[in-house]
């Protein structure tokens, strides 16, 4: 793990930054926040993933799983740098209300991307070669990625494999000929990333520079409609013919929670074919997640030992199947990619298994293997189990990441308010107090736990309710929309008090 023993973090995406134009940005509120991390000593940003989202805002079903979120590009920051006039950045759309609107946030990065392109041939000879420069760099994912989103907008928002058939299937002359076309609408995707890439690795300076640490989220599974399947759909479950269907799809099977299983409705891998490449692509993924953080949680990790196969056309997950994915070898070969850039941190891979759930010896071996820290969530330990594994007394060894509750979760609050009557005794019992504070103390029991690293969610800081819940797995609705409405400033009384709180139990940056 690439964070040293004993550390805290907090848990908050980066749209949830206040300031102006209706999302959090990579701007002034975000090196506001890192600065009042690294004065009172905690040592970890974490994050949800920063890829574009879905139509709901979900940044775990993107359309490009390599690319930034273009909402986040500060515009103040390009006028200072003069990327962009006063006025073009006043023109932008402004954002109204207390949650993001992701149709307004879709307006305005083109709006954005629109004014980037057109001030372009006015900027220093010195930066438009530094743009090209990065360009080819990145060639692995950017050039695709372009052209997807340019796609996808020119054909109203259709899924790629209804677009015309030359460009659902990629023949040479059909792109050539778009790249000409629509070469400036391309451009303005390329400097939006350009501009983002910039920003974001401006924060993990200023970071670095006071002890913290970013911790980024992969999602194990790419959306079906995505510029990763259409631009290598050899190495995904498409159906014969070209069409664009699944052969099979990822999920989970019938557990106490749900007869039916889960069906995630995304393409599985075809390992085979990752085999013959060397894993390029996915060396390819991981890489490039790792030049954006410093630590990464490596989401569904079970999948990386056996994944559920359904069949692409079922309507639930029940017929699903058990098969081998060969995570061994891709986890030895990231290592050894990592080991020859020097990018290891005592040995290890700066990874995170996110191994919640019913989990087998396999799974767990794998895990070991590498020696990735596993997670603990503090809100599933008081079932009455005293087996349970998320039981403070049972978290054993130091290599885990244990929360109050994560971004899927009820806030700490919201929870215990759900709580029932023994549960509610139950943690009392552990904290032998009343409780009158559950995100604080919840808190005080990961820090005095033995984990490597304790994360607390913002929201468990600030005691906000589930009003302030961030995700609800499973509905549609306020998901992803949460905003902070206060000013930064008011954060440093809890920073500081979490601060304080996290060196009694020997936790700094």
């Amino acid at each position: 793990m690439s964070v040293p023993r004993r550390r805290c973090g907090v848990l908050l995406h980066p749209t949830s930054l206040p300031g102006e134009g209706g999302c959090g940005t990579l701007g002034q509120a975000a090196a506001d926040w890192i600065a009042l991390l690294g004065r009172h000593g905690i040592g970890v940003w974490q994050l949800l993933p920063l890829a574009p989202t879905d139509g709901t805002g979900s940044p775990y079903s993107s359309p490009s799983g390599s690319a930034l979120n273009p909402w986040l590009l500060d515009a103040d920051q390009l006028v200072q740098q003069g990327y962009l006039e006063a006025g073009a950045a006043a023109a932008l759309p402004v954002g109204a209300g207390e949650r993001l609107d992701p149709a307004h946030q879709q307006r305005r990065s083109q709006a954005l991307g629109e004014a980037l392109r057109l001030a372009w041939p006015q900027q220093h000879p010195g930066r438009q070669r530094a743009f090209r420069g990065w360009c080819r760099r990145e060639a692995f994912w950017l050039r695709d990625h372009c052209r997807f989103m340019v796609l996808r907008r020119l054909h109203d928002g259709q899924p790629w494999w209804q677009w015309p058939r030359p460009l659902a299937r990629r023949h040479g002359r059909a792109l050539a000929r778009f790249d000409r076309q629509h070469a400036p609408l391309l451009l303005e995707e390329q400097l939006l990333q350009w501009q983002l890439q910039g920003q974001w690795q401006a924060l993990r300076r200023q970071a670095h520079g006071l002890g913290v640490q970013l911790f980024g989220d992969l999602p194990f599974y790419v959306a079906h409609d995505s510029a990763d399947v259409w631009s290598h759909p050899g190495l995904f479950s498409l159906a014969p013919g070209g069409g664009g269907s699944l052969e099979a799809q990822s999920g989970v099977p019938p557990d106490y929670f749900s007869a039916t299983g889960q069906l995630w409705g995304t393409p599985v891998y075809r390992w085979w074919r990752h085999w013959l490449g060397g894993f390029a692509w996915w060396l390819g993924r991981l890489s490039r997640q790792l030049q954006l953080f410093d630590l990464l949680r490596l989401d569904h990790f079970r999948a990386l030992q056996a994944y559920w196969r359904v069949p692409g056309g079922d309507p639930t997950a029940e017929k699903g199947s058990w098969r081998p994915s060969p995570g061994g070898p891709l986890l030895a070969l990231l290592w050894l990619h990592q080991a020859l850039r020097g990018r290891l941190r005592g040995g290890r891979l700066p990874l995170v298994a996110e191994d919640l759930g019913v989990i087998t010896p396999a799974v767990e071996a794998l895990r070991d293997r590498f020696a990735l820290p596993g997670m603990k969530i503090l809100q599933f330990a008081f079932d009455g189990n005293d087996d349970n594994p998320y039981l403070p007394a049972n978290i054993q060894g130091s290599r885990w990441v244990v929360y109050t509750g994560t971004h899927d979760n009820a806030t700490a609050l919201g929870w215990w308010q759900a709580l029932d009557h023994d549960s509610r005794q139950r943690l009392e019992h552990q904290l032998r107090a009343p409780v009158n504070a559950p995100g604080w103390q919840l808190l005080e029991l990961a820090l005095a736990s033995p984990a490597e690293l304790a994360v607390v969610p913002l929201q468990d800081l600030l005691e906000l309710g589930d009003e302030a819940r961030f995700n609800t797995p499973g509905t549609l609705g306020a998901n992803w929309t949460w905003r902070l409405t206060a000013p930064l400033a008011t954060l440093d009384g809890p920073l500081q008090g979490y601060g304080e709180l996290a060196r009694r139990h020997s936790r700094s940056a």
